[in-house]
C-alpha cells in the first residue's frame, strides 16, 4: 500500500518526504526526470518510488529556452530577500514578482542587513518603485531580530527567493531554531555571495511562535527566466499596467515606439517608472527570441 507525504527536501533525483505520521522517508521518481518540487504532496510506494503527486495549488518555477527549474510547490506567498550589501538586482525582483503573480502568490520584499546603515539609502531608492506599487517591504537585520516577519508568516507556506549572499539562510536560522542552514562569508571580490544552500528545504516554524507556518529556503540564484509565460501573462504581471490594458491605439501594442500607447503616456505622466517599463521590454524580448 502506498504512503502519502509531502516533499520537504530535494537533492537532484532524491527527495526527503515527510509522511503523515511525521516520519521522514527517502523517495525517488520513475525514469530519469525529476518532476517534483519541495512542497509537493506525493504518493510513495513501499520500495521508495514516488508514483504520483496531488494536483498543485501553485508551482513557482523559472525557465529559459532550454530547461525549467522548479522552486517550490503549493506555496502561498513569496518572500523576496534582498540586502543593503551586496547590491541586488531590481530586474530579478521584477522577474520573480511576475512569476509569483502568475501563480497567485502574495509577495513580500524583505530588505535584510538594515544594520548596515551606510548602504540603506541606496537600497531603499532601488526599492522605491516597488513600494509605489504597493509591494510590502519589511526592513530588518536577520542576525539581530527577524521577529517583524512572524505575523506575516502565520498560516502561510512561504518560499524564500533571492540572489546568493542576501541572507536567506541566516533568516531561516533566525526563524527556525535548529535549522542550522549553512552560511558563509561573502565573496566581496565578485560583489555577490557564494552559493551556500545547494538544495531547497522546507521547515516548520515553532507552533507556539508562528502557528501553521512553513518556510521553504531555496538555493541562491542569479537568473530568473520567464520563458514559460506568454507575453500576455508577463504584461499582466505588471500591476501598474493593468488599468491601462486595452487602451492603446493598436491591439497588439508592444508599448515601445507605437503611437497612441497608453503605457508610454502613463510613463510620460509619471504614473509608471521607467525602470519597470525597461524590465517589461527585456522580458518580452527574451520571451520572443528565446534568449536569457
Amino acid at each position: 500500500m502506498n504512503a502519502a507525504g509531502t516533499i520537504v527536501a530535494a537533492f537532484g533525483r532524491h527527495y526527503e518526504i515527510e509522511l503523515a505520521d511525521g516520519r521522514i522517508a527517502t523517495g525517488y521518481p520513475k525514469g530519469k526526470k525529476s518532476p517534483y518540487a519541495v512542497g509537493d504532496e506525493v504518493e510513495l510506494s513501499r520500495d521508495g518510488q514516488i508514483t504520483s503527486h496531488a494536483p498543485r495549488r501553485s508551482l513557482l518555477y523559472r525557465s529559459d529556452a532550454y530547461r525549467q527549474k522548479l522552486i517550490a510547490a503549493n506555496a502561498t506567498q513569496l518572500l523576496l530577500v534582498v540586502a543593503t550589501d551586496p547590491s541586488f538586482s531590481d530586474m530579478l525582483l521584477s522577474r520573480a514578482l511576475v512569476a509569483a503573480e502568475q501563480q497567485g502568490l502574495r509577495s513580500i520584499i524583505v530588505l535584510n542587513k538594515c544594520d548596515l546603515t551606510a548602504a540603506l539609502p541606496t537600497a531603499r531608492a532601488l526599492l522605491a518603485p516597488y513600494v509605489a506599487l504597493g509591494c510590502r517591504v519589511v526592513e530588518l537585520s536577520a542576525k539581530q531580530d527577524a521577529s517583524p516577519l512572524l505575523p506575516l508568516l502565520a498560516g502561510e507556506s512561504s518560499v524564500l527567493v533571492g540572489q546568493s549572499g542576501m541572507g536567506k539562510s541566516t533568516l531561516t536560522n533566525a526563524l527556525v531554531p535548529g535549522a542550522a542552514a549553512a552560511t558563509r562569508e561573502l565573496s566581496t571580490a565578485l560583489d555577490s555571495g557564494k552559493h551556500t544552500t545547494t538544495h531547497a528545504r522546507r521547515y516548520r516554524l515553532p507552533e507556539a511562535v508562528c502557528p501553521g507556518a512553513t518556510l521553504i529556503d531555496s538555493p541562491g540564484l542569479q537568473e530568473f527566466g520567464l520563458k514559460h509565460l506568454t507575453p500576455a501573462e508577463i504584461e499582466f504581471g505588471f500591476p501598474e499596467f493593468r488599468p491601462l490594458l486595452g487602451q492603446c491605439r493598436f491591439r497588439d501594442c508592444r508599448h515601445d515606439a507605437e503611437p497612441g500607447c497608453a503605457i508610454k503616456q502613463a510613463l510620460a505622466d509619471g504614473m509608471i517608472h521607467s525602470r519597470r517599463l525597461d524590465h517589461f521590454h527585456q522580458f518580452i524580448s527574451e520571451n520572443r527570441h528565446g534568449s536569457h
